[in-house]
């Protein structure tokens, strides 16, 4: 193809997406429904199990959804202010013990495994409960939109145990989900999510 008709193909190709964004935000479904493709993967995928135990599963991974979110807005969280306040070294500034214990999960992440995920970021190899560590570390940076630190430790150790709970596949109850969405919200509302 000559570098015209590669122009030509790549200009149709972003007309034709503008076109379908304007039917889709219209209300139109343009191409596969994937929501429909994905609902009927999960059933496939769960049909073996029995209901039960697929309704929890279900229930478990919209909670699971949520904390995964919530722990990676977390590390965004402390990540800008940090590089805002601290600098582009802010990660050399960690608490030492917290980046010592991450830098050695990374090396291990590096070496020993065959999982070719995130391994760049720093943040993703500390643990849930050196986030809130880092923060009550780093105070002055946090306390203008954290409401104070008791109210942070209280709900992060909380949070951490029943997120524990979640990645050993234990069912949580009623009362303890609502709890999770409660402390999640109370969040959100505090950092303006």
């Amino acid at each position: 193809m000559t570098r015209d008709g590669v122009r030509n193909f790549l200009f149709r190709g972003l007309m034709f997406e503008a076109e379908a964004d304007l039917f889709r935000r219209a209300g139109i479904q343009i191409g596969a429904n994937t929501s429909e493709t994905e609902e009927s993967l999960m059933r496939e995928a769960l049909a073996p199990f029995g209901v039960a135990r697929r309704n929890n599963a279900l229930e478990m991974a919209r909670l699971y959804a949520v904390l995964f979110c919530f722990e990676n807005e977390i590390r965004d969280f402390i990540r800008e202010a940090l590089e805002e306040k601290e600098g582009l070294d802010w990660q050399d500034k960690l608490p030492p013990k917290i980046r010592e214990h991450a830098q050695g999960r990374r090396e291990i992440a590096h070496k020993d495994t065959w999982l070719e995920g995130e391994k760049a970021d720093l943040l993703g190899f500390i643990d849930f409960g050196h986030l809130a560590q880092i923060i009550i570390a780093k105070w002055d940076h946090f306390k203008d939109v954290v409401p104070s630190q008791h109210w942070l430790k209280q709900r992060m150790d909380e949070i951490e145990k029943a997120r524990n709970f979640i990645a050993h596949n234990r069912m949580l109850l009623p009362s303890e989900f609502q709890r999770l969405y409660m402390y999640i919200a109370d969040w959100n509302r505090a950092v303006g999510l």
